[in-house]
């Protein structure tokens, strides 16, 4: 299939377009772009900076993919980038930058995810696969996000927050800690109101599955005792379960890092 080009848009010299690329009218597209096979700009997207967009991907009007970091004093380098995977989809003013050279330069988005109106993913976040992200969630810089992640609109989370797979974040949630695989947050500040079951419902996990899922959570979260010595004693409980240890191990990576417990 042949690349379109509204006769209205820029697309800078050195660009690379791959087959099938639609670009509309009063589109900009940088120069160090790269652009996957099938993917679509409409009307007013902009696609700036080192950045590289996979396949079959569709920009709604006015996002803006690839713009630099919001660091004071920052200077563009071709050190600071942006991956995004295939099959996403950026709805209307959403906005992701590229990362900070010093933290490692990139910020990675992975496929097949869906990027509500107005949401912002900042520089050094790495986003897994099949995450949504409804109006107006802004994530600070250096978040981790695993798959299958959902965040309810108006969220908002701090930097270097780790989110794990599975996980709902809900609706205006302010997030300052980290969440488990599989957990559900709610408030401000946001504290675990549960697991998310329904997610993990839609996505298949059988009832054995869950059993297991609660049994950890449980094991971890309520009963006697201090945090740290429950968390020991489920890694021995639960070390033949691969979804409970999961949980387990994502707590005990994170160091001195604030987890969310339920409140």
């Amino acid at each position: 299939m042949p690349v379109e080009i509204h006769p209205a848009a820029l697309v800078e010299t050195g660009a690379e377009l791959g087959e099938g690329v639609r670009i509309g009218p009063f589109c900009h597209v940088g120069p160090h772009a790269v652009l996957g096979k099938g993917t679509e700009l409409r009307s007013h997207a902009v696609v700036t900076g080192h950045t590289r967009i996979g396949e079959n991907c569709l920009l709604h009007p006015h996002a803006v993919i690839g713009g630099p970091p919001q660091v004071i004093g920052f200077q563009e380098t071709p050190e600071s980038r942006l991956e995004v995977g295939k099959n996403c989809t950026f709805r209307e003013f959403a906005t992701i930058h590229t990362g900070v050279p010093k933290s490692g330069g990139l910020t990675r988005i992975g496929n097949d995810c869906f990027i509500m109106v107005g949401a912002h993913i900042a520089h050094d976040n790495h986003i897994g696969d099949s995450v949504v992200m409804a109006n107006n969630v802004a994530l600070a810089g250096h978040i981790t996000v695993g798959d299958n992640v959902w965040f309810g609109g108006q969220a908002a989370v701090h930097q270097f927050t780790r989110i794990g797979r599975n996980a709902f974040i809900g609706g205006g949630a302010i997030l300052v800690e980290d969440v488990i695989p599989f957990g559900s947050v709610i408030g401000n500040h946001a504290k675990l109101s549960g697991l998310n079951m329904v997610g993990l419902k839609r996505r298949g996990f059988d009832k054995s599955q869950l059993q297991e899922v609660r049994s950890a959570y449980k094991a971890v979260f309520t009963g006697e005792g201090l945090f740290r010595d429950r968390l020991a004693a489920a890694a021995v409980t639960f070390r033949d379960k691969p979804l409970a240890m999961e949980m387990i191990d994502f707590i005990r990576a994170g160091g001195d890092r604030p987890i969310c417990k339920p409140g």
